[in-house]
């Protein structure tokens, strides 16, 4: 009786120590292929994992943000997916280019034609947005990933400050300080063009200020020859006369 008590309780042990070491599962999430400037355009990746082994991701729903319109919002193209844009009226027309516009993107979906993404794998599907909003730090996507089976995982849970991280969290794009397109500091290539330009041109200290010193040496070393020519004379002239 002990032994077995022993066993069920290493067991159960076990159990919980697995539990607690597996990693998370996996979410719907999405990155800037680079930066993702604020008031500049960026190319964001919707990376969608498949977390079943026994069907496979066929459709993906992304709903944009009505609090922070896009004006643009172009998806990439992609072999053996379905792409289906949405856009709406804005309450607030966006001004682009100069021009207003009264509706952007609201919502994009992909439906797979073929096999979709299947166990084992993940699928980026590619956007290119614009402009990025330069009045918030961050933009949130909420996504809808249906399975094979019909099953749908809703990735709309939104963090909030001083608590974990949701079960189902939405996506959210982090959007990094101005660039030098007139919203803030200069670019690195600015930068590495502004050093080559000051490396090409001389100084002010390199042209007629080194020819003005060194007249000025040569009249000083004419003068200390001269006075040492005359002091060898009337050295000359002293012995002589003794």
């Amino acid at each position: 009786m002990k032994a077995s008590r022993l066993a069920a309780s290493g067991a159960l042990a076990g159990a919980a120590v697995l539990a607690l070491s597996a990693p998370a599962f996996a979410h719907v999430s999405v990155q800037p292929e680079g930066t993702a400037a604020k008031g500049g355009y960026a190319v964001i990746d919707f990376k969608v994992p498949n977390e079943r082994d026994d069907a496979s991701t066929t459709r993906l729903e992304v709903t944009f943000p009505t609090d922070h319109p896009l004006a643009s919002a172009l998806p990439e193209p992609m072999a053996g997916w379905k792409i289906q844009v949405t856009k709406s009226k804005l309450a607030k027309p966006v001004e682009m280019h100069g021009e207003k516009i009264n509706e952007a993107v609201s919502k994009i979906t992909w439906t797979a034609e073929g096999k979709g993404v299947e166990p084992g794998y993940f699928q980026k599907f590619p956007v290119s947005v614009g402009a990025l909003p330069e009045d918030t730090d961050e933009l949130v996507f909420k996504a809808l990933q249906t399975y094979s089976d019909n099953e749908v995982v809703r990735w709309i849970e939104v963090r909030q400050d001083g608590q974990e991280e949701p079960a189902n969290p939405a996506p959210v794009l982090t959007l990094s300080a101005a660039s030098v397109d007139g919203h803030g500091t200069a670019t690195a290539e600015d930068a590495s063009d502004k050093t080559t330009t000051a490396a090409a041109e001389p100084s002010g200290d390199t042209g007629d200020g080194t020819d003005t010193t060194a007249r000025v040496l040569g009249v000083v070393g004419i003068a200390v020859g001269a006075l040492g020519v005359a002091y060898g004379v009337l050295a000359g002239r002293r012995r002589t006369d003794a």
